[in-house]
C-alpha cells in the first residue's frame, strides 16, 4: 500500500537519492530544503508502508499557472501507474489553486514522460535546442491549456 502526502524536511535525504537515481542535473538536499520554504512550490511523495520513498513531484505555482518542476519514480516502482497518481495530485492541486494552465519541460527522447504527458492532455509548444546535458539533448515545453477539461 502506498501513501500520498504532502513532502516534509524528513523527506529531503530520500528524495535526494530519487534525483541521483533519476536525473544527471539533479537537485541537492539544499535546493530541495529550499524547495520546501517557498510560497510557491507544492511537493508530494508516495511512500510505501515500510517507510520507503517511491516517488515524489513539485509544482511550482504562480500567476495562476502551474509548472511541473519535477516529477520522479524510482525505476525499481515504475510501470505501476505512481506517475499517473503523483499527475492526478498536480491536478487536483491545480485545480484548488485554480491555476488552469500548466506547463513543463521533458528530455526530447523521454518517450514515456512524454506520452504520460500527452495523456494529461499537455501539447509540445516549443524547443530549447541543447538545453540539457548529460548527454546534451533538446527540451519540449509543453503546456496545458485550459485545465477545467480534465476530470480526476
Amino acid at each position: 500500500m502506498l501513501v500520498l502526502r504532502p513532502m516534509s524536511a524528513d523527506d529531503v535525504a530520500a528524495v535526494a537519492a530519487v534525483e541521483k537515481e533519476c536525473f544527471s542535473d539533479a537537485w541537492s538536499e539544499g535546493l530541495l530544503q529550499d524547495m520546501l520554504k517557498s510560497p510557491y512550490d507544492e511537493a508530494w511523495v508516495l511512500v510505501r508502508q515500510d517507510g520507503i520513498l517511491c516517488g515524489y513531484l513539485n509544482v511550482r505555482f504562480l500567476s495562476g499557472e502551474g509548472e511541473l518542476m519535477r516529477i520522479a519514480v524510482k525505476k525499481e516502482f515504475r510501470g505501476h501507474g505512481l506517475s499517473r497518481k503523483l499527475m492526478d495530485q498536480m491536478v487536483k492541486s491545480a485545480k484548488e489553486k485554480e491555476a488552469f494552465d500548466l506547463t513543463l519541460e521533458v528530455r526530447a527522447g523521454n518517450e514515456a514522460a512524454i506520452n504520460l504527458y500527452k495523456s494529461y492532455g499537455f501539447k509540445k509548444e516549443a524547443v530549447r535546442r541543447g538545453y540539457y546535458h548529460n548527454p546534451t539533448e533538446d527540451a519540449f515545453i509543453m503546456w496545458r491549456r485550459g485545465l477545467l477539461g480534465i476530470t480526476t
